[in-house]
């Protein structure tokens, strides 16, 4: 009787932990230095926008063109194992060259971050990268992590912050 009673208990127990909600780690949490991990550039982009609306300044949004230009920038620095805005050419040349026209552009490049609460973290504690993410007018974002897992800092970082030239109507 005990037995079968025990059994009943443990039963009822299993049910139990079988129905709890598996709770996911946030987005900006998510380790970059692994093989396919994928970056959320939209998560990346309300970080920055609330760090930005904190700080009296308007939000940004994610633009394809900043994103496809962060990413070959992460991908040159980490095939060439360099942390280094100008690895592939400067700023503005890559902006110009890709045909995207701003009136103003900002660029934080890391290594090592393994997260993005870490790169923003550190570009956070950067006066010069925290001064890249607090300027005034820029309204798009590019970001993106590349993973280099034979090299000294394991995972590159790029976001780019610009607001676009109107197009004339």
């Amino acid at each position: 009787m005990r037995a079968a009673a025990a059994l009943f208990v443990i039963m009822l127990l299993a049910g139990c932990a079988a129905e709890a909600p598996v709770v996911e780690a946030p987005s900006m949490y998510a380790d970059m230095a692994m093989a396919g991990a994928r970056l959320d550039a939209a998560a990346a982009a309300t970080m920055i926008s609330l760090y930005r609306q904190n700080n009296g300044l308007g939000a940004v949004e994610v633009d394809p063109d900043l994103m496809r230009l962060a990413e070959a920038q992460s991908r040159a620095m980490a095939d060439k194992n360099k942390l280094d805005h100008d690895v592939r050419a400067p700023l503005a040349m890559r902006l110009t060259g890709a045909g995207y026209r701003a009136n103003i552009a900002a660029e934080n490049v890391s290594a090592g971050y393994h997260t993005l609460a870490e790169a923003f973290s550190g570009w956070r504690d950067s006066p010069p990268h925290k001064a890249n993410m607090l300027k005034s007018g820029v309204t798009k974002l590019g970001i993106a992590a590349s993973y280099a897992p034979n090299t000294k800092y394991k995972v590159f970082w790029t976001m780019i912050l610009a607001a676009p030239e109107k197009q004339p109507s």
